[in-house]
């Protein structure tokens, strides 16, 4: 799906020699990942050139010393507390605290492992097109039993329903995609992520952009690896949170949803809409019947197809994401969350040092 194109080897020439690149990693409990995503990360970077910055919630787990131990022998590697603990507040505080020089700043997520040209790639892309982001296609990648359901699912237009950034295709303008370069200025201008976003902080700000009038550009030869959760609990509150985020969007944007975002909250309705009448005509039991039947035919076909009995869970995995997601979209929905800008990220400075940042309805 995401080979290069006939007579392209990337996405746009080669980034400017004397661009200077940030990498903020935000982590919370990433000692599975954190190891690998920095290797893959280091042995790209010019250390003159360049710096990463792991932005860290409170890790519990090994998360810190790793990184401590890693920094000791790359130090363009710096650790940096992140007392905030979101994502949204990691990032910012990178945008903040990066080298003067940065004039790119990369967000690479440690749940994801990233191909050799990723930082070339990218930062290529921005400046060729004069994007104002660059953001990259997702393969999800599977380890363990559940874990691989999870990937076909999120692989698949039942999991994904045709997200630019989940089906791939050609390099393109998009409206949206998995975050990976900006433009550090345009960023600062914008007041950087929303911090009062625990989740979907990265569409939201997408939206802001585009209304700003700047482009977002998907750049398919730097395509990453991203490993979805282990557990069902967790899948849970993963889809949970990044449904309360996407309701939390569209009310305070007044924004459409699209096709895809109304289905599972349908299924959701639909579902329990039927079980609650059925005491009163059984015949309403076809509705969750045939939504259920639906997810675990796609499994079944799918285990048989690729000859894998772990995507048999393939339809649990369905199920959980479509209805936590659903849950949170609608509690956010109906809570008509408010569409007044709050100022937890408004102090953010177009240069460090240069004042404050210019607002979106400035721009």
């Amino acid at each position: 799906m995401f080979e290069a194109e006939a007579g392209q080897t990337g996405c746009a020439p080669s980034p400017r020699s004397e661009t200077f690149v940030s990498i903020a990693v935000p982590t919370l409990n990433e000692q599975t990942h954190i190891r690998a995503c920095l290797a893959s990360l280091l042995v790209q970077l010019d250390p003159k050139a360049s710096e990463i910055l792991v932005l860290d919630g409170g890790s519990r787990d090994a998360t810190r010393a790793i990184v401590a131990q890693i920094a000791r022998d790359h130090p363009t590697v710096r650790l940096v507390d992140n007392p905030a603990r979101i994502q949204a507040a990691a990032i910012n505080l990178a945008a903040r605290t990066a080298s003067p020089q940065a004039d790119v700043l990369i967000r690479a997520d440690a749940h994801a492992d990233y191909p050799p040209n990723f930082v070339a790639e990218v930062v290529a892309a921005l400046q060729a097109r004069n994007a104002a982001s660059a953001v990259v296609p997702m393969r999800t990648v599977g380890e363990k039993a559940f874990q691989r359901a999870v990937a076909a699912v999120q692989g698949s237009f039942l999991g994904n329903g045709g997200s630019a950034h989940r089906r791939g295709g050609p390099s393109r303008w998009v409206d949206h995609g998995h975050h990976a370069a900006f433009d550090r200025s345009v960023f600062l201008r914008l007041g950087g992520y929303d911090e009062s976003f625990t989740h979907n902080e990265d569409a939201e700000y997408d939206h802001r952009l585009r209304s700003a009038g700047f482009r977002i550009w998907m750049c398919r030869a730097a395509a990453i690896s991203y490993f979805p959760r282990e557990r069902p609990t967790a899948l849970a509150r993963q889809y949970y949170n990044h449904g309360r985020g996407r309701g939390r969007t569209v009310m305070r944007h007044r924004i459409r949803p699209a096709l895809r975002q109304l289905a599972p909250p349908a299924a959701l309705l639909g579902s329990t809409g039927g079980l609650a009448l059925a005491p009163l005509e059984p015949l309403f039991l076809a509705i969750p019947a045939a939504y259920l039947a639906l997810c675990h035919a796609f499994a079944i076909a799918l285990a048989a197809r690729r000859r894998d009995p772990a995507l048999l869970a393939a339809g649990i995995a369905a199920t959980i994401m479509h209805f936590a997601w659903s849950a949170g979209f609608l509690r956010s929905v109906a809570g008509g969350f408010s569409i007044a800008r709050p100022p937890a990220s408004a102090h953010l400075d177009a240069r460090p040092g240069d004042g404050p940042g210019v607002r979106p309805d400035r721009l």
